[in-house]
């Protein structure tokens, strides 16, 4: 039986706090001085480095426009153009460090990925007021620590503050935060001028020292030739036929003996075809390719918000499928990964989702937790796998806006070893109408469906072993759970 999902006052607590920080950052400069560089890198380290750069540029550059349109010359057309390129200049300048942290941190190890922002945060602007009158800011100290302090945060919050991160992070936010009260409180840092031009140059040098290194030290995936014993379990999700390794020009695919082609991108196999994205399954990627960046923040702070401890929430249905050290394990629709993290250790993980956004950010995942999970690229409705390939096989969310539920499962079934455990987890309507229906993110996704969500235990076969719905979180989420007979 899975436990209760617990409570936590202190943590809904520490959440209306720390939004409140954030809401008076709009009003209060000292507190904005904070708030406005951690939501920056916390925004663009959500995106991927182009769509993240472009709209901080437009979050820059549009409100000030707006709210400032008084002082846009309107005496000529020269006039008003020259102060927008202008203002468009300044808007790019402030956005780059945040670029610059987005495009190096994934690549420097620990800690130190925290240095990129800081480094270019002064280096930047000291660049530009050197070509303009000679001589750099004598607050470079300041601003590299308050920059500091904000990406330490962000990185804390990625690594989920666990306690030696916090301990060792901890002396970068007090120097922050004392920094912050030391300038605002009218005793600014006394840097005399040749020690801040020296310390701004020296910002811009490291800066370009961890782009040589980010440079020449990519983000390495796993051979997939060094994987025989998995690559043995894949087949086309098409024709059926079994595959195997090629590399070409410095690039690896997946090819059939019909001749049958799958790409191998940033360590990810594709199985898609153009109409696996067409009905609800086209519609709902659209959703998550939208909020793949910080689909787990939402659910952490969502959680926090209501208190809730959203460890005891997974493993509220992650203890029902009763995974052993050594079994093989599918996930479908396996977004993010959050759900590999209440595995136990030594269990062999495979996911596929449908959006290369949600893949992404899994792959991210597990380089952060030290995890490895073979993923793919596909439809949970045509899985990429040969028959009985996995001890357990298991989908959580997403299932309800499958296009065709029944041969999902069919699937899920066909994958799973003889005996192998099976479950279905996922909203219920009553779930999706007072939250999903809601949302302003989600609501035109959910709004007008032509069906009701019903739990789907009509669609697994009568033949399946050990069939159980359990009720999870106040009736809020169902779970199924089933096994495949050990003999045909």
């Amino acid at each position: 039986m899975p436990t209760n999902v617990k409570s936590s006052r202190r943590s809904q607590i520490v959440a209306w706090a720390a939004a409140s920080l954030f809401i008076l950052g709009n009003f209060i400069s000292p507190v904005g001085a904070l708030t406005g560089p951690i939501l920056g890198a916390w925004f663009v380290g959500t995106q991927k480095p182009r769509r993240g750069f472009l709209w901080m540029v437009a979050f820059a550059l549009v409100p000030g426009l707006i709210f400032g349109w008084r002082k846009i010359p309107l005496a000529g057309a020269v006039q008003s153009l020259e102060y927008l390129g202008w203002a468009l200049v300044a808007a790019v300048l402030g956005v780059f460090p945040f670029a610059f942290r987005r495009l190096v941190s994934p690549r420097l190890p620990g800690f130190l990925s925290t240095l990129p922002l800081p480094l270019a945060a002064v280096a930047i602007p000291s660049l530009a007021l050197a070509l303009h009158i000679g001589v750099a800011s004598t607050t470079g100290l300041i601003t590299f620590l308050i920059f500091w302090f904000a990406a330490t945060v962000v990185w804390l919050w990625n690594h989920q503050s666990r306690v030696t991160d916090l301990v060792f992070g901890a002396g970068f936010i007090v120097a922050g935060g004392f920094a912050l009260l030391r300038h605002f409180g009218g005793a600014a840092l006394s840097v005399n001028l040749p020690i801040g031009v020296t310390f701004s140059w020296s910002c811009l040098g490291a800066a370009l020292l961890l782009s040589v290194w980010a440079l020449f030290h990519p983000i390495k995936q796993r051979s997939w030739a060094d994987r025989p014993q998995t690559v043995a379990l894949l087949q086309s999700p098409f024709t059926g036929d079994p595959l195997h390794v090629i590399v070409e020009k410095g690039r690896e695919a997946l090819i059939g003996n019909s001749g049958e082609r799958f790409p191998i991108r940033k360590g990810i196999p594709a199985f898609l075809k153009p109409e696996d994205l067409t009905g609800d399954n086209g519609k709902y990627n659209q959703l998550y390719e939208t909020i793949g960046g910080f689909y787990d923040d939402i659910q952490r702070v969502v959680g926090a918000f209501r208190g809730l401890e959203l460890d005891s929430y997974f493993e509220n249905y992650m203890s029902l499928l009763e995974v052993k050290p050594g079994d093989s394990v599918l996930e479908t629709s396996v977004g993010t990964g959050l759900n590999f993290k209440y595995l136990p250790h030594g269990a062999k993980l495979s996911g596929l989702d449908l959006s290369p956004e949600m893949l992404t950010n899994c792959q991210n995942n597990m380089l952060r937790w030290k995890m490895d999970a073979d993923l793919y690229l596909g439809n949970a409705e045509s899985l990429p796998f040969a028959d009985a390939s996995f001890d357990v096989v298991f989908t959580c969310g997403g299932f309800n806006f499958f296009s065709d539920r029944a041969k999902a499962i069919r699937e899920m079934i066909r994958v799973a070893k003889p005996g192998g455990h099976l479950m279905i987890e996922d909203e219920t309507e009553e779930y999706v109408k007072s939250t999903y229906e809601k949302s302003p993110i989600t609501r035109s996704f959910y709004s007008n469906r032509k069906q009701v969500v019903t739990i789907p235990i009509d669609l697994v076969p009568p033949e399946m072993e050990d069939i159980h719905v359990e009720m999870l979180k106040d009736g809020k989420f169902y779970a199924i759970t089933f096994r495949k007979p050990a003999s045909a």
